[in-house]
């Protein structure tokens, strides 16, 4: 994959905010497509996992070479209104800790191997682009999503995610993609993930 993930990366994690900005306290407790969570502990991965990606790019811009954690980020504690403020405040900082070009070069440890800072972007672009989806199933799609961000994670997941069997991964096998689906709805298919109506 050639494509510089970084923009990708910003419009994703700027459509996520936008989404989490929507999202009202009486919804915090609805269930997911992604069956571990619900909103309000989805929403806490999201922040976890953003924040780690901060803290990683952070430490390789210092020389560092962090171990790469061998579990989810737990959910930070934010209280039910300070969602939206809490991503913000996370996404700003990953965007910044890895917006250097030294940085794509560079190796870095990520849950899945060590690979180029490049590839570990456009796996976390995979991520966010993902749960954005889950999220948006879940609060019944009160924006639209941008198909770009959705082909190019789709791109990233089938390089990265074999097509049968995915023991030890975070993502089911894939499911078939309903016909005339869009680019989310084939990534969500490639993870795995069945819509809340289809449930």
């Amino acid at each position: 994959m050639t494509t510089d993930p970084r923009p990708l990366y910003a419009r994703a994690t700027a459509q996520a905010a936008a989404l989490i900005r929507t999202v009202r306290p009486d919804q915090l407790s609805l269930p997911t497509p992604c069956t571990e969570y619900d909103v309000r502990a989805l929403l806490g991965h999201v922040v976890g996992v953003t924040r780690r990606i901060a803290l990683l790019g952070e430490a390789v811009g210092r020389g560092e070479v962090p171990d790469a954690p061998s579990t989810a980020p737990g959910a930070p504690d934010v209280p039910d209104d300070r969602w939206a403020p809490a991503y913000e405040e996370v996404r700003e900082r990953a965007l910044k800790a890895w917006d250097s070009d030294e940085l794509m070069a560079s190796t870095v440890r990520v849950p899945w191997g060590e690979v180029p800072g490049r590839a570990a972007l456009a796996g976390y672009v995979m991520e966010i682009v993902a749960h954005t989806w889950d999220l948006s199933e879940a609060v019944g799609h009160p924006l639209p999503l941008d198909p770009e961000p959705a082909e190019f994670a789709l791109e990233a997941a089938r390089a990265a995610l074999p097509a049968g069997p995915r023991e030890g991964r975070p993502f089911d096998a894939p499911v078939p993609a309903p016909e005339g689906a869009g680019a989310h709805e084939r990534l969500a298919a490639w993870l795995g993930r069945v819509p809340l109506s289809r449930a």
